[in-house]
């Protein structure tokens, strides 16, 4: 302890401060913690919500400029204490229903002004981090990776407050920031160098592994134990949690995963190469130069007009490929992978919501009203009043009434299997088939919002987030809780919170609460509620919405 506190005040006055900092343990305030880059002063919450919180903090340096398309570099020190009181801001993208206001990191009905406009900031590699207000430690770590279709997202979503979890799960969370869209996936020869990792265009993939560094040298500053640290991500976030799990990057950083609606699930380098073509001439028109000099305009660009850029590009041939199985940093094929030993055999617990496709509507022109109207309809919606929409507000005509054949029920199946169900078995499989055995499975059922959202979403994908969070009060599935379900939604939250409790301590889901045997894959427990009570019923992967 001695040599610490002198190499960090040497350290602080050979950077020209005069602010005497100590390492957390010689502060009053627990919410000032020394982590390898600096200290921190985060949120103390002991008397209100019972937590401990630093938000904000830098993990890599911003990847503007020169950094723009590189690796991560690690963030350099600060001197004095560094206030983790606010979030930092989304990564530069897209406004989707998901993204942060244009107004910052943060959702407001304001989101429906950003749709297909440019939000977010560059300088966005920060992660947040929450824990109980107590003196424990070595405490397990959760890492939040978020969803979006790698396009769209942020970590301070209100959806992904760490605070109920950390409290209820008695565990430290982190939830990140990581480089989405073009700017977290693009493989241009004008962008190659002689290191293999800003080779790969695998750069929203080299933050998460950044992030994780991070958390492994710094999770007993907040009380956490690095050799127990599971990763867990919804839809895009579940789809990069399979990929860090084979890749050798990760290697001592994952204890245990928890992929929620996604599985493995790459682009090929030939893809990526066919899209970064594209985009280069969506981007700059007729293209003069070599390939460096293509690289130097593109880094040269504001952020904002890249993204309109890739907008543009979309509406003509789709998202960029992201998640590129380059070889360096992921496998060129995971099944190979995986079958030769070359994956993180740990523990994993995924899920799935039985009603996955209501949310992609748009796919197949189910949806009514735009999107900024059906952001708007949500966001005003109030659950606990009586209301006159209907679901005929929300779906078109062609799939209605929804129960019929080929309605609205049997389209958005149709969706689930085609966007979930295939790549859920095929991951889970791949690894049961290398003789990996610790592997559990839920499927989630909860569909009691009011009407008409009960037909119009049900048991729709990343449902299940705010029970995992405990996070009803804000976000976008606010219109979906009211006063009415909340004795059974609440049980069933606290159900799976006890299961993620259980996981991260044990690599087993089963606790005492669930009344029932979970037992591996392909056995499921499927996790529903009526308005009063929650259940927990063992199942299998056969188990569709209709046998519910």
């Amino acid at each position: 302890m001695r040599s610490k506190v002198l190499t960090v005040l040497l350290g602080l006055l050979l950077l020209g401060t005069t602010t005497l900092a100590l390492p957390a343990q010689a502060h009053a305030s627990p919410v000032v913690r020394m982590t390898t880059l600096g200290l921190v002063a985060g949120i103390d919450e002991s008397t209100t919500t019972g937590t401990y919180s630093w938000l904000g903090i830098p993990y890599a340096e911003p990847p503007v400029g020169k950094l723009r398309w590189r690796a991560p570099v690690p963030h350099r020190p600060w001197p004095g204490v560094r206030q983790a009181r606010h979030f930092g801001d989304g990564c530069i993208q897209e406004g989707r229903m998901f993204s942060p206001s244009p107004n910052g990191p943060h959702y407001d009905l304001d989101i429906r002004d950003g749709l297909k406009k440019p939000v977010g900031a560059e300088d966005c590699l920060t992660l947040n981090v929450y824990r109980p207000a107590t003196n424990r430690t070595n405490l397990p770590v959760i890492v939040f990776i978020h969803g979006g279709s790698n396009m769209v997202g942020y970590s301070a979503d209100p959806m992904y407050d760490g605070r109920a979890l950390a409290r209820k799960a008695d565990a430290v969370v982190v939830t990140i920031n990581y480089r989405v869209g073009v700017f977290g996936w693009l493989d241009l020869p004008g962008l190659q160098t002689v290191r293999p990792d800003d080779d790969s265009g695998n750069f929203g993939t080299l933050d998460q592994i950044e992030a994780l560094r991070f958390v492994h040298h710094n999770a007993r500053a907040f009380g956490g134990n690095p050799h127990n640290v599971t990763v867990m991500g919804e839809s895009a976030g579940a789809v990069n949690v399979w990929a860090l799990l084979v890749s050798p990057l990760t290697k001592g950083l994952i204890h245990k995963a928890i992929p929620l609606s996604g599985g493995f699930q790459f682009a090929t380098p030939e893809q990526a190469r066919d899209y970064a073509d594209e985009f280069v001439r969506e981007a700059l028109g007729p293209v003069y130069g070599d390939d460096r000099e293509v690289a130097r305009r593109l880094r040269s660009m504001p952020a904002d007009d890249l993204i309109r850029a890739q907008v543009r590009l979309g509406a003509r041939i789709g998202d960029p490929p992201k998640v590129i199985a380059d070889g360096t940093v992921l496998p060129e094929d995971y099944h190979a992978a995986v079958a030769a030993g070359h994956y993180h055999k740990v523990p994993v617990l995924a899920g799935n919501t039985f009603e996955e496709g209501k949310l992609f509507g748009g796919l197949i022109n189910a949806f009514r009203p735009s999107d900024y109207d059906r952001f708007t309809m949500q966001y005003q919606f109030d659950p606990d009043r009586p209301s006159e929409l209907t679901v005929r507000d929300f779906i078109n005509d062609e799939f209605l009434p929804v129960d019929k054949p080929g309605g609205w029920n049997d389209a958005a199946q149709g969706l689930t299997d085609l966007i979930f169900t295939g790549i859920i078995h095929d991951s889970m499989n791949t690894l049961r088939a290398a003789g990996h055995r610790r592997l559990y499975y839920y499927q989630f059922g909860w569909n009691q919002q009011p009407a008409p959202f009960d037909q119009v979403y049900g048991s729709v994908h990343a449902i299940d987030l705010p029970f995992v969070f405990h996070t009803f009060d804000d976000g976008f599935f606010r219109f979906a809780f009211s006063k009415k379900n909340a004795p059974g939604r609440i049980e069933l939250a606290n159900l799976m919170t006890d299961s993620i409790r259980s996981f991260i301590r044990t690599g087993t889901p089963q606790h005492r609460g669930l009344g029932a045997q979970w037992r591996p894959w392909p056995h499921s427990m499927v996790l529903d509620a009526d308005d009063d009570h929650a259940t927990a019923v063992p199942g299998s992967v056969e188990t569709e919405v209709h046998g519910r």
